[in-house]
C-alpha cells in the first residue's frame, strides 16, 4: 500500500576535492513503496543563468522550479532531477558498486539536446530511521573513463 507524508527535507551535496556546495531546504513528499523503499518527492528553485534577471525575489514561480525524485532503500538511491531549465540529471547508486551518472543539457532550438554519461562508485550509502526514514548518507566518487573528477557527498535530512 502507497502512503505518503509531507515533511521538511534538507538536501546538500557537498565535494571533499572541489569547492562546490549545494544545500536546498524545502518540503517534500515521502511515499512507501513497501517496508524498505521510500520515494520523495521535492522542488528546487531553477539555477538562474548569470544574465537572468529576477523578476520576483521571494517565492518562486511554477516554471521557475526542478523537481527532485528521489528512490531510496537500504541498498539503493536513484534521483532524478527535472526542469524547464536546459539541465536534467539521473544519478544511480548502490552499495559498493558502480553505477551511472546521466546529465541531459537542451540546446536552444527545438530537438537539440545533448548527453553526458559517467560513472559514480558508491563508497558509502546509509539510510537510518525506522519506519520511515529520517536521514540519508551518501559517499560516492564520480569518474569519467579513468579519470577520478572527485568525491562527494550527499546528505538528506527529512523532520518528522
Amino acid at each position: 500500500m502507497l502512503t505518503h507524508f509531507r515533511r521538511p527535507v534538507c538536501l546538500s551535496v557537498m565535494s571533499a576535492d572541489l569547492a562546490i556546495c549545494s544545500n536546498v531546504e524545502t518540503v517534500g513528499t515521502l511515499y512507501q513503496r513497501d517496508a524498505q523503499r521510500f520515494h520523495l518527492l521535492l522542488t528546487e528553485p531553477k539555477v538562474c543563468e548569470p544574465c537572468a534577471p529576477i523578476e520576483h525575489p521571494g517565492v518562486p514561480s511554477a516554471d521557475q522550479l526542478r523537481l527532485i525524485w528521489i528512490e531510496m532503500s537500504p541498498l539503493r538511491v536513484t534521483m532524478t532531477m527535472q526542469g524547464n531549465g536546459k539541465l536534467s540529471y539521473r544519478h544511480l547508486w548502490e552499495r559498493n558498486a558502480y553505477g551511472l551518472s546521466r546529465y541531459w543539457l537542451q540546446g536552444d532550438d527545438v530537438g537539440q539536446s545533448h548527453q553526458l554519461q559517467l560513472r559514480n562508485f558508491t563508497v558509502g550509502l546509509h539510510l537510518d530511521g525506522n519506519p520511515l526514514p529520517t536521514a540519508l548518507a551518501l559517499e560516492y566518487e564520480l569518474w569519467s573513463a579513468h579519470s577520478r573528477l572527485g568525491r562527494y557527498t550527499l546528505q538528506l535530512d527529512i523532520q518528522h
